[in-house]
C-alpha cells in the first residue's frame, strides 16, 4: 500500500485579474467573489484526516473556455500540488479532435486527464445523449481520457444511460449527483445512485455534500443518511474524497468539511480509508504514485 497520504480529487482555482468568473456574479456566492490560488489551499487545507495531510490534488474546471483549461495545465506544470486537470472543451463541436489534441499537445498538457461539463445547467433532459455530444465523448475516450459527470439528482438519468452507452469510458459522478441534504429529500436520488453503481467503470465523489444541506445549521448526522448510500452502493473502493473548495467555503469550509469525514470514516478499515483519500483518486486518475512518506511530506511543507 503506498504511504498514507490525501488526495483532494475535487477543488477549484481562479484568478479574477486574469479571467472573469461570470457565475460568482450571484448575491448568494458573494463572498467567494475573489482569487483562490494554490498558496490558498495550502494554508487553508490543514486539518488531517484519519491522520493524513494533504499531498496532491485534482484541480477541476469553473467555466465554458477552453482558455480557463489552458490556465489550469499550464499552472499544474508549474505547481507541485497539481496532479491533475480536469478541463472544458466543447463537446458539441466538430472539431472536438483537434482541440482535445491541442491541449495534450500543448503546455501542461500531460495534466489533463478528464473533461467536463456543466451538464447541470442544460435544460435538454437528454443532453448527455445527444449525437454531436457522443461525438465528443467518443472523441475523448479514443485519447484516453475519463469524463466528469455533473448533474443534479433529477438529471441522474442521463449519467446512467451515459453508463449504459459508453462502457468503455471511465466515469465520475461529481458531488454525488448532488443529493438534496438540505431538505432530507432522497428517496428519489437513491433509486437512481443504485442503478447507477452497477457500472463498474463508474465511480464517485465524496465532495460538494455540505454545499447541498443546509449552509449555516448542517452537522455531521445530516449528512451521514447520503454518505452510507454512497458506501453501500460504490462501496469504499469506488469512492474518493473532495473538497470542492473555494465552494465549500460557503458552507463552512475545507477543514469543517474535511472534520466531517473524519468523523464519517470511524470505524473504517485503514485499506477502506486508503481508498477513499487517495487509492481511488490515483488509479482514476492515472496520478503519480507516492513512494514514501518522505517525498509525500517534501510536497506539502
Amino acid at each position: 500500500m503506498n504511504a498514507p497520504v490525501l488526495v483532494d480529487a475535487h477543488h477549484h482555482l481562479w484568478d479574477l485579474s486574469q479571467r472573469p468568473q461570470p457565475w460568482l456574479d450571484a448575491p448568494e456566492v458573494a463572498s467567494i467573489r475573489r482569487t483562490f490560488t494554490p498558496d490558498d489551499l495550502r494554508s487553508t487545507a490543514t486539518h488531517r484526516i484519519a491522520g493524513r495531510r494533504l499531498h496532491g490534488t485534482v484541480v477541476v474546471q469553473c467555466v465554458a473556455e477552453v482558455a480557463e483549461t489552458e490556465d489550469l495545465l499550464a499552472l499544474a506544470e508549474r505547481e507541485p500540488l497539481i496532479q491533475a486537470v480536469v478541463g472544458w472543451a466543447d463537446l458539441t463541436s466538430p472539431a472536438i479532435g483537434d482541440v482535445l489534441d491541442a491541449l495534450l499537445a500543448g503546455p501542461g498538457g500531460g495534466y489533463l486527464r478528464s473533461l467536463r461539463h456543466l451538464v447541470q445547467s442544460e435544460t435538454d433532459p437528454n443532453w448527455l445523449q445527444r449525437p454531436d455530444v457522443e461525438r465528443g465523448l467518443r472523441a475523448a475516450r479514443d485519447r484516453g481520457l475519463r469524463y466528469d459527470v455533473l448533474v443534479r439528482d433529477h438529471q441522474l438519468d442521463q449519467a446512467i444511460r451515459l453508463a449504459e452507452r459508453f462502457p468503455d469510458l471511465p466515469q465520475v459522478l461529481d458531488h454525488a449527483g448532488k443529493p438534496d441534504i438540505a431538505r432530507q429529500d432522497i428517496e428519489g436520488w437513491e433509486d437512481r445512485i443504485r442503478r447507477l453503481a452497477v457500472h463498474p467503470h463508474v465511480v464517485c465523489k465524496v465532495s460538494g455534500l455540505i454545499t447541498e444541506a443546509d449552509h449555516t445549521r448542517w452537522t455531521t448526522a445530516d449528512l451521514r443518511p447520503v454518505w452510507d448510500v454512497l458506501v453501500s452502493a460504490f462501496g469504499p473502493e469506488r469512492l474518493m474524497f473532495g473538497s470542492d473548495w473555494p465552494v465549500a467555503e460557503l458552507a463552512g469550509g475545507w477543514n469543517r468539511w474535511a472534520a466531517a469525514v473524519d468523523e464519517l470514516l470511524t470505524g473504517w478499515s485503514e485499506s477502506d480509508v486508503h481508498a477513499l483519500l487517495s487509492g481511488t483518486a490515483t488509479a482514476f486518475y492515472g496520478l503519480a504514485p507516492v513512494a514514501g512518506q518522505a517525498d509525500a511530506a517534501a510536497r506539502t511543507s
